[in-house]
């Protein structure tokens, strides 16, 4: 093996102070399907840790869909859409993800954080103003910085706080932009997208919405948290994941037919990335037929759901609502707080038959690390209540119970 050169000795001196703080940590490696019970590193597991909310990913349907969209289209597009790239099942997914979502158009990017990142930077400039809740995703920060706009950022969920900020910036010049997680990814809550929209609309500004883990959970057989508050024609931009609770791979934004037509033009991940293989687009499509097919899916995922919560909060545990947020959703954390002991928790969980995964600084502030928990639709009482055995057993044999 060689040796570190010295120019990347301070990510050597990095990894060793991760190591040394006990946030380290090695990647596992899933062996089959991933499912309510999985194999990671050779070791069968009941998964806590997925993003499958609705057991898509190795839904019969949606297999199906995939070979014979290879067989049809070959695998691969072979350019990007503004060149070559752009195939006739591409625009047949984007076409029902804009009637699935009440819009007039969509488009649809390699991922959720393309999708956020590309669009936030190519809408907005230097002169304009984006208001951003403190615990939005990093795609839209990301986005955000790339735009170059002044970033004004407001306490999480505060709405009052956001209306302060629109006022200080109303009469500057420039855009104004507010923008909002549906569900954040860490907490599990649900954004105030109707609250946030009533000031959208009295201030003149851009609404924008990122849905990842609401599309496929909240709102009528999985719209999202637009039509969780009844607030269709008033978000201007939102923005989803195809790798959620749909189960394949990429991201999506939705509005009106100029939004989309602009993208085309300015997004630089559309322009500059390949598009889809036809098997990832025909098994996006597939999967949101299943969803308004089978709604009963979602009905499962919100049972298990109030039942997990309601054990892990009869048991002790903290989900969230007191230094944190409380979550609302299938994203359930148990809050640990101090890094080295939520990682450490996380791997005897592991070793007991439990995949959750430990979550600390800097994805999470100091002193409020997790174990972040989300069971799906497909997960059975029996599976749930073997994997609360465990997380008590454990956390009561490493005092944090």
């Amino acid at each position: 093996m060689s040796q570190t050169r010295p120019q990347l000795a301070h990510l050597t001196a990095a990894l060793n102070e991760l190591k040394e703080r006990g946030t380290y940590f090695k990647l596992r490696v899933l062996d089959g399907e991933q499912g309510p019970v999985s194999v990671y590193d050779g070791r069968e597991v009941i998964n806590l840790a997925s993003n499958n909310y609705l057991g898509l990913c190795d839904h019969p349907k949606l297999k199906e869909a995939a070979l014979k969209a290879t067989e049809k289209y070959g695998v691969g597009s072979g350019a990007v859409r503004t060149i070559a790239g752009t195939m006739k099942i591409h625009l047949e997914l984007e076409e029902k993800i804009a009637a699935f979502k009440n819009v007039e158009a969509c488009v649809v990017f390699q991922s959720g954080f393309t999708a956020n990142a590309g669009t936030v930077s190519s809408i907005l400039g230097k002169e304009d103003f984006i208001l951003s809740d403190e615990l939005n995703h990093a795609s839209i920060i990301d986005g955000a910085r790339l735009s170059r706009a002044k970033i004004k950022v407001f306490r999480h969920k505060d709405v009052a706080h956001c209306e302060e900020l629109l006022q200080e910036v109303q009469n500057e010049p420039g855009r104004k932009l507010v923008i909002t997680d549906g569900v954040f990814s860490m907490d599990g809550d649900i954004g105030p997208v109707d609250k946030l929209a009533d000031l959208a609309e009295k201030y003149g500004a851009i609404m924008m919405v990122d849905d990842a883990h609401a599309s496929g959970v909240l709102g009528r057989n999985g719209r999202g948290s637009i039509d969780h508050f009844h607030c269709h024609g008033r978000v201007d931009v939102q923005v989803g994941t195809l790798s959620k609770a749909i189960g394949a791979l990429g991201g999506y934004v939705c509005g009106s037919r100029d939004l989309i037509e602009y993208l085309y033009h300015r997004a630089r991940p559309f322009l500059f990335s390949t598009s889809h293989p036809p098997s990832v687009a025909a098994t996006c499509i597939a999967a949101f037929d299943l969803l308004e097919s089978e709604p009963e899916r979602i009905e499962r995922l919100w049972e298990n759901t109030h039942y997990f919560k309601q054990q892990l909060t009869s048991a002790g545990f903290d989900v969230g609502g007191k230094t944190t947020p409380a979550s609302e959703t299938p994203i359930t954390p148990i809050i640990i707080g101090e890094g080295k002991l939520t990682m450490e928790f996380s791997k005897a969980l592991f070793e007991a038959g439990v995949l959750a995964t430990g979550i600390a600084f800097p994805t999470v502030p100091e002193g409020k690390a997790r174990v972040r928990t989300i069971v799906s639709s497909e997960h059975t009482k029996a599976q749930l209540d073997r994997a609360l055995e465990i997380l008590t057993g454990t956390a009561k044999r490493m005092g944090i119970l």
